[in-house]
């Protein structure tokens, strides 16, 4: 009877409150598409999971993609802004260059590894979905891609020696980044967000090189 009474709430708190559908479903992602897997998952298994009915994730969702595409921008938005909070941090602008990608990469790390649900879902079950995805995700990428080049032109200028093209660089460093968090997504006991910081440090300190060829890491 409890039981029946409850599903009879839902359905009508469902009806009027479209916000608490889309949370409903969003969270219902999340957990499905890490745990069974993006193409294992149904829109029925994502409405029995969120308790609402089909009609109304067709009212918040285009499709079961559209889901997955609002998934992955929720979680690189709030690495992407907590990169940019750290641009600000106090010390920024004085720190060693070292210092400054970790920080960056820290912020970003901490911020896109918190739930290794999310993780999963981001940077594993996005992968090779779909032409759209792919095209979603270069966009993405291209964000990045102009977010690195910033920094790699700031080192430049503090004396670094930047090894050949800047946007051949920041692009394979960008790649590194993906594959990196994909293999953390896979196997987030494995990969812990402190090793992933100082890999993405180390592999940015690498290209873009010591100043003016000297030994030294820091600017």
């Amino acid at each position: 009877m409890t039981d029946a009474v409850m599903e009879l709430w839902s359905g009508a708190r469902a009806a009027r409150d479209p916000v608490w559908v889309r949370a409903q479903l969003m969270s219902a992602g999340r957990t499905l598409f890490a745990v069974y897997g993006y193409a294992r998952t149904t829109v029925e298994d994502l409405c029995a999971s969120a308790h609402v009915e089909v009609r109304d994730f067709y009212r918040e969702f285009e499709s079961r993609e559209a889901l997955l595409v609002d998934l992955y921008d929720e979680v690189a938005a709030r690495g992407m802004r907590a990169s940019e909070v750290e641009l600000s941090a106090e010390g920024m602008e004085t720190c060693p260059t070292e210092e400054r990608v970790r920080r960056l990469f820290d912020a970003y790390v901490q911020a896109v590894t918190r739930d290794p649900r999310e993780s999963r879902v981001a940077f594993v079950e996005v992968l090779g979905v779909s032409r759209e995805m792919d095209a979603h995700l270069t966009m993405w990428r291209s964000v990045w891609i102009e977010f690195l080049t910033q920094e790699a032109e700031r080192a430049r200028g503090r004396g670094h020696c930047v090894d050949g093209n800047l946007a051949v660089v920041v692009k394979v460093l960008t790649r590194s980044v993906d594959e990196l968090l994909a293999h953390h997504g896979r196997r987030p006991r494995q990969v812990p967000p402190a090793w992933l910081t100082s890999e993405f440090t180390r592999l940015s300190m690498a290209m873009i090189g010591p100043v003016g060829g000297s030994s030294a890491a820091s600017g």
